[in-house]
């Protein structure tokens, strides 16, 4: 598929797509390319992170979380064609939660729903005026707050699961972030339960899906996303270029892109560390919170 370009009526002159385009026939188009071009590179890792991880069982019902960006709308798509090939009944509740958007984000996320084929639901919250005058981690207590806020919507629409878009970028960079900056080995998790929302459980199933394939889906498609759209950063909100942003997540990128540079299995063996580990080997390790120590058993 080309790219869309200005010839064909499709995209405005910001481009992003324009308004006018065929909404039905652009969702139609779209979800052809998921079973066939992009089947392999998007399809294919979604599902087999499900099947990998037992993220889905019969009759959930999950909260798919839409943030905005490329990686949650997607989700959305490749969640939607699941269930036409669905194995066994689960439901899907398309969430949206507006903490605090400009008027444009806002309408960029509804212009998008709409254009793929997403029935989204909208709330509203304040988290952005409650964490805006806060000095100390603003992005870190901003995450938790909106996490908390999608957990209690997510359960008063009757849904046991929330979907998040992190994907096998994001766990790579989780992993090295928590080595270099955090002293400590451990992983973003492909699933996790709550701790304060009883019976609620949190699910990544882009878990194995590359970012380089999902900017190409998005570009290839003329697509345009929020980038990012919080009080913090909006110097970069709504641009569909990826900008550079002074934070240790660009620093870890940037550094596994220069030692792919010479090895090119690095990613992969950043992912595949976490599911090798031996203990045998480790002087100490938490497990519940516990600290054990190899001289626990050493002499045993």
């Amino acid at each position: 598929m080309e790219a869309a370009t200005a010839d064909n009526g499709m995209m405005a002159r910001d481009g992003s797509i324009s308004d006018a385009v065929d909404s039905a026939e652009f969702c139609e188009r779209v979800e052809t390319e998921l079973r066939k071009r992009y089947h392999k590179k998007l399809f294919s890792p979604f599902a087999k992170a499900i099947n990998t991880y037992r993220l889905l069982q019969e009759h959930d019902k999950v909260a798919v979380c839409i943030s905005g960006g490329k990686d949650s709308m997607l989700m959305a798509k490749l969640f939607q064609e699941l269930q036409r090939h669905r194995k066994f009944p689960f439901e899907l509740e398309f969430l949206v939660m507006d903490p605090g958007y400009r008027e444009e984000n806002r309408r960029m996320i509804e212009h998008n729903a709409k254009l793929l084929g997403i029935p989204i639901t909208i709330f509203e919250s304040e988290i952005f005026d409650a964490v805006y005058e806060i000095e100390k981690s603003p992005c870190y207590l901003c995450a938790r707050m909106r996490r908390g806020h999608l957990y209690h919507k997510a359960k008063e629409l009757g849904c046991n699961k929330i979907a998040l878009g992190h994907h096998y970028d994001d766990v790579i960079e989780t992993i090295l972030m928590g080595m270099l900056y955090g002293g400590q080995i451990q992983s973003m998790m492909p699933k996790l339960h709550s701790t304060n929302f009883e019976g609620m459980e949190l699910i990544r199933p882009m878990y194995l899906v590359r970012e380089a394939d999902i900017k190409r889906w998005r570009d290839e498609n003329g697509l345009r996303f929020l980038q990012c759209a919080c009080r913090f950063t909006e110097r970069c909100a709504a641009l569909s270029v990826d900008e550079p942003m002074e934070s240790k997540r660009q620093e870890v990128k940037e550094l596994i892109a220069r030692m792919k540079k010479d090895n090119p299995f690095v990613e992969s063996n950043i992912f595949k560390s976490v599911e090798n580990v031996s203990l045998d080997t480790v002087i100490a390790y938490k497990k519940k919170g516990k600290k054990i120590s190899f001289l626990d058993e050493y002499d045993s």
